[in-house]
């Protein structure tokens, strides 16, 4: 019998992005927020870049995408889900995008600011 194998992020502080695609996204109201739809990852400063919150809509139609920074993100210590520090309302009023259009050019940093802004991050080109 094959064993499955399950990402251990609090041994090993790592999890393969297949793992995280899909993944529940829940506020700190324990509210389910969506789902991890992509994780962008910026190749030039070799670091995760944005995960792409898929939220609203019925069985994956009228879903709004929304690019947050990866530090707004945490990994819940005691079950298989993300937990993102934004209330519903708040998360209603992002910008965002929908699937099915052009996705935003996510290396323009003026793009960028105003993401790392709404989340109330500092982005990484900024520090």
């Amino acid at each position: 019998m094959k064993e499955k194998h399950e990402p251990s992020v609090s041994k090993y502080g790592v999890v393969p992005a297949s793992k995280i695609i899909g993944e529940t996204v829940v506020n700190r109201q324990n509210e389910n927020v969506g789902q991890i739809d992509e994780i962008v990852i910026d190749a030039k400063r070799n670091r995760i870049a944005y995960a792409v919150l898929s939220f609203g809509g019925f069985l994956g139609m009228g879903s709004k995408l929304f690019a947050m920074p990866w530090e707004a993100l945490e990994f819940s210590p005691t079950e298989n889900k993300l937990i993102l520090n934004v209330d519903k309302d708040r998360l209603k009023n992002a910008p965002g995008f929908e699937k099915a259009d052009k996705w935003p050019d996510f290396s323009d940093t003026a793009w960028g600011d105003c993401i790392y802004k709404y989340y109330n991050f500092t982005p990484p080109w900024s520090a």
